[in-house]
């Protein structure tokens, strides 16, 4: 290296204040945390079910691998997002490496890694597959595109189940699908019957061991078994089904079944943080004189953003933010609010000459289900950033 260089570089370490660390300043919650450099680089994501016993352990721990003392020395700045339980925390911080791609994460940079759904293929004869989401920011729509189309509900497809934040969950109920309903997983259907018809986990399809129209019902009963509700509606059917096989006298399969549920029983917690939809939304906390804004981008929620609001304006600064928002940027197709002096008015100022038939901008204000959920946990970030000094309005 040049002198002259070596001289800046020392100069540049000399001056670089170590990033004080106070335990007291982070929650001890489940959550994620993004730790930055003095220029704002993203440098790592990570995610822990007690965030202040996690970070502490960076600055209280003598690092014997480089590249983690390498990376406490750049940290400048930690922002952390907070979730409701340990299966939202590995979710997103699994959506936050891909989107970002931080150098110091080395693990779940490839798209088809983390957490996957499982599909059921709209071909002529569906099959279960593995499927990983494209977690990378989606384009805006194009100019000559009505705002908002881009990312209106598609025409029938696959239909997804999932994330699995657990393997195991995921790797249990293909095992009970294929011992159950046998449905194809080959991605190219062969002329003869291969390895898993014979090991009884495949009808046998492609050589015409069953009918198309028998396959079909085994296709039906899969897709009312995935998506007919949630998971205990799930294990519900699962011992609706069970039962049955015991009035048939089929024990066997009847126990294979109940070690099926067993496993299944032992899955994660519900999590709000990615979502299989077509729908693009804005969460929107109005709290006295901020807003904080989380980002979910077809059911991913993506980053929070906490903004102030223009003082002076009582109930209305909430829909002056709103307008003036959402003239500058590309709307998204729902905005999720706490509160709103006059959510028609918000509307017309937003109908942009052009738009033709394009549904108007969906404003919600929940009182309860996901959308509360998902409204919640943006006010628990907002109440973090602020340090907890401001009072509740009384719309909340």
């Amino acid at each position: 290296m040049p002198a002259g260089r070596s001289e800046e570089v020392f100069e540049e370490m000399e001056h670089t204040e170590p990033f004080a660390f106070k335990a007291g300043d982070y929650p001890d919650k489940p959550g994620c945390y993004l730790m930055r450099d003095a220029s704002g680089r993203l440098l790592y994501v990570g995610k822990s079910k007690k965030l202040r016993s996690r970070l502490r352990s960076y600055f209280t721990t003598r690092h014997a691998r480089k590249r983690l003392g390498e990376l406490v020395a750049q940290i400048a700045s930690i922002e952390i997002i907070l979730v409701n339980n340990e299966t939202e925390s590995l979710l997103l911080e699994n959506n936050l490496i891909k989107i970002h791609k931080p150098p110091y994460n080395r693990a779940l940079k490839r798209d088809n890694s983390g957490y996957a759904y499982l599909e059921l293929t709209a071909e002529r004869i569906p099959r279960l597959a593995v499927h990983y989401r494209d977690r990378r920011e989606q384009e805006a729509p194009a100019a000559d595109k009505p705002p908002g189309s881009a990312s209106r509900p598609a025409s029938a497809g696959p239909r997804r189940f999932g994330p699995f934040a657990s393997a195991r969950f995921r790797n249990e109920l293909l095992e009970f699908l294929a011992d159950h309903y046998k449905l194809r997983s080959c991605a190219t259907l062969p002329k003869r019957a291969c390895l898993l018809y014979h090991i009884g986990k495949c009808s046998g399809i492609c050589e015409g061991h069953v009918s198309e129209a028998d396959y079909a019902k085994d296709v039906k009963q899969v897709s009312e078994l995935l998506f007919g509700g949630s998971k205990d509606a799930l294990i519900a059917r699962m011992y609706r089904q069970m039962g049955e096989y015991a009035e048939q006298l089929k024990f066997e399969k009847a126990q294979n079944m109940l070690s099926h549920i067993r496993n299944l029983e032992k899955t994660p917690e519900a999590q709000i943080v990615d979502r299989e939809t077509n729908v693009n939304q804005e969460v929107l906390y109005f709290g006295g004189d901020g807003v904080m804004i989380a980002k979910v981008q077809q059911g991913m929620l993506r980053d929070f953003q906490l903004h102030e609001l223009e003082r002076g304006f009582a109930e209305t600064a909430c829909d002056r933010f709103l307008i003036q928002r959402y003239r500058a940027v590309t709307k998204p197709d729902e905005l999720i609010v706490n509160r709103v002096a006059d959510p028609g008015a918000v509307r017309r100022a937003l109908r942009r000459p052009g738009e033709g038939q394009v549904p108007a901008l969906r404003i919600t204000q929940p009182k309860r289900g996901l959308k509360r959920a998902l409204l919640e946990l943006c006010r628990e970030n907002y109440e973090y950033r602020k340090g907890g000094t401001e009072e509740p309005h009384p719309e909340d």
